[in-house]
């Protein structure tokens, strides 16, 4: 008898403060161009006000004018480059075995009868995460981005991936868009069964304020969503993670400790499992 497809399964991450503590920003691209940390999001926030703006599009037109001004005009090599050193997550990178997190969740859904595909929606920057360690784990980023000229120097925000803007790509992610520009098949009415992946095969992982939306929406929609901290934030930052589950928009809150065995590995492996369950697929060593 043949074997059953494998069902398209999603795990979808935001990035900064989910798979890299912090923002992607701060590691040396702000430094490069001569401002503090501090200083570079409060001068954002500020234009953002003034502007009466989107804090997405202004923060990335701060870029584009301090590295003019400091005489490097931004390309794809550098911001390419500057991803190469994001702090990840303890667990995420391939180990001496060469069984990172993402191996080990291919692996555990291939059990069940379940392809897993992974994602990243985020407000930071594609250009950054392709150059990071771990975009080949990948099958599609959608994040904010430039366009360039001629030269390949970045000349104006291309697209800016803000908190409530993040929830449609769970849907085009839903449809198998796997672009930003393309409308029409995302407000076609498609029947669920031809939907690449069902929202009920989904789990979204990210952190704080800026997913909650898109943790709600996946929460409602029949799919999962996780909330991830920092483990060296402070408890208070922690305590606020936490309301997520007592105000129902979230299922689970675990460390951002992508490690073998440790309390998210085995609440993803969890959710794989009863997702399985719920299509009638048993493991294959059962």
């Amino acid at each position: 008898m043949a074997k059953a497809p494998l069902l398209k399964t999603a795990l979808i991450y935001d990035f900064d403060g989910t798979l890299a503590r912090g923002n992607m920003q701060e590691v040396t691209f702000i430094p490069s161009v001569g401002m503090g940390i501090g200083d570079f999001w409060g001068e954002a926030d500020r234009l953002t006000r003034q502007a009466d703006g989107d804090n997405i599009l202004m923060y990335m037109q701060l870029m584009l004018h301090r590295a003019r001004e400091n005489g490097t005009p931004i390309t794809k090599k550098d911001l390419r480059e500057h991803g190469q050193d994001v702090k990840l997550f303890d667990g995420l990178k391939s180990d001496l075995t060469g069984r990172g997190w993402f191996e080990r969740m291919d692996a555990f859904g291939a059990r069940y009868g379940l392809e897993i595909e992974h994602y990243i929606v985020s407000a930071g920057l594609e250009e950054m995460i392709d150059g990071c360690p771990i975009r080949d784990a990948f099958r599609h980023v959608f994040a904010s981005k430039f366009v360039y000229d001629e030269a390949g120097t970045a000349i104006w925000p291309a697209v800016g991936v803000n908190y409530t803007t993040k929830t449609q790509y769970l849907f085009r992610i839903n449809k198998g868009v796997l672009n930003h520009w393309e409308h029409d098949k995302i407000n076609r009415f498609i029947p669920d069964e031809e939907r690449p992946v069902p929202f009920e095969r989904m789990i979204f992982l990210g952190d704080g304020d800026t997913d909650v939306p898109t943790m709600k929406m996946m929460h409602t929609k029949g799919g999962f969503s996780i909330a991830v901290y920092d483990p060296r934030n402070s408890e208070r930052d922690q305590q606020k993670i936490y309301g997520l589950i007592s105000e129902d928009r979230v299922n689970f809150v675990a460390a951002a400790d992508y490690r073998e065995g440790s309390p998210l590995d085995l609440i993803v492996k969890g959710l794989i499992g009863r997702i399985a369950v719920n299509e009638g697929r048993m493991p294959a060593d059962s």
